[in-house]
């Protein structure tokens, strides 16, 4: 079917609430503002439990449909979005930016909070299902494993989810469009620290110095071969290493620096190799050069693994709101996301809507696009009505 028509009758006040909250940007956990909005909002729909205060700021609301007995064993269904916004500073100029310099919905979380505020209404209102549409607002995607501190407070166990569904708009992807795969969908998203301590000294008398410069670069160069050269070239990874910080003069050769990167794999095997690989070079680089080397290797969010059959499920979902030839198989991305500690608790799927032509995420231009509104808010609908179908 195409979208829900009384979700079409909802778009306006779903777009006003995202804009408030693109407004009124906050980052990682402090969401308390956005938080509040989403629980008072939750309240007003007249959802049978508001939770709030997980995970911190974390807020669930849980929705029991009227009908009889769910088919199957599945009576539980959730549903996630994200509401932590970006420290960047907007450049959109539009009438609702951001009022606080420096934060902004770069991501599109406004528009997920939203579309899934949406869903929420719709189902307090119908209640079409047979068991309960738990609704996740999660903080802290950005880095701060919102999804993972939630689950620790006992998310899964306390509402008794059995699958979860979540969502994520895609600049790039026409308008009225998703995109899904089975397997892996986003990358892990490991951190790569390295403190050099060589032997300082003046630029003239390199031949007295141990140069951390030329250890970092040596570092640097030896680091991208793991991936051409360990790494099967049928398997994807990345290691990116973004800062190289020394020094602070043109004529001496600095005691110290410092590199700072980032891991992206998208198997627990490449992921285990890649670390391994990188201690050997930074322990073979430091003997070669004489330099004392400390690495900090820090794990961070896992691969986002979708699984088979509540992908199947998800896609058809898909095409039953945008229609057969506008749901599409994507490539894995080497982002990261922290759904993946969902995806690890309880079977479910992550999914791309389409955002059109507009800025790409995290960029100071990027906003979330309105129209993408009635199709991730129908998906989010149908999810529920399917899955707990009587």
């Amino acid at each position: 079917m195409p979208i829900v028509n009384r979700v079409a009758d909802l778009q306006p006040d779903i777009q006003a609430w995202r804009r408030n909250i693109h407004e009124n940007p906050e980052l990682l956990y402090d969401v308390h503002r956005t938080a509040s909005f989403v629980a008072d909002r939750l309240r007003e729909f007249g959802c049978d439990e508001v939770v709030t205060g997980l995970g911190q700021t974390g807020v669930v609301g849980v929705i029991k449909g009227k009908k009889g007995a769910a088919r199957g064993d599945v009576k539980v269904i959730g549903l996630r979005a994200d509401m932590d916004a970006l420290p960047i500073h907007e450049e959109t100029n539009l009438p609702y930016a951001s009022k606080t310099p420096g934060k902004m919905h770069a991501c599109g979380h406004d528009g997920h909070t939203a579309m899934l505020l949406g869903a929420a209404r719709y189902l307090a209102e119908t209640r079409n299902f047979a068991g309960d549409a738990v609704v996740i607002f999660q903080p802290a995607e950005e880095g701060g494993a919102g999804a993972a501190a939630m689950i620790k407070d006992g998310l899964m166990d306390r509402f008794g989810v059995q699958q979860v569904y979540g969502m994520h708009n895609g600049p790039g992807i026409p308008i009225g469009s998703f995109a899904i795969r089975s397997g892996p969908i986003m990358a892990s998203t490991d951190e790569v620290n390295i403190n050099i301590e060589g032997l300082g000294g003046h630029a003239a008398r390199p031949h007295k110095c141990i140069d951390s410069v030329m250890v970092g670069a040596q570092l640097i160069t030896a680091l991208q071969s793991i991936v051409s050269r360990s790494v099967d070239p049928l398997d994807s990874a990345v290691i990116s290493i973004c800062e190289f910080h020394a020094g602070n003069a043109r004529n001496v050769i600095p005691q110290t620096a410092v590199l700072r990167g980032t891991v992206r794999t998208l198997t627990p095997e490449v992921r285990q190799l890649i670390e391994k690989r990188i201690g050997e070079v930074v322990k073979g680089v430091a003997q070669l050069t004489g330099a004392r080397i400390e690495l900090d290797y820090k794990r961070g969010y896992p691969v986002t693994v979708n699984h088979a059959s509540q992908t199947e499920f998800a896609t058809r979902i898909a095409k039953e709101v945008a229609g057969d030839g506008n749901v599409h198989t994507m490539p894995p991305l080497m982002g990261g996301e922290d759904f993946s500690y969902m995806l690890e608790a309880r079977p479910g799927a992550f999914i791309f809507c389409g955002n059109g032509d507009s800025a790409g995420l995290h960029h100071p231009a990027y906003n979330f696009n309105d129209e993408a509104i009635v199709y991730g808010t129908s998906y989010f609908v149908k999810i529920v009505e399917d899955a707990l179908a009587a």
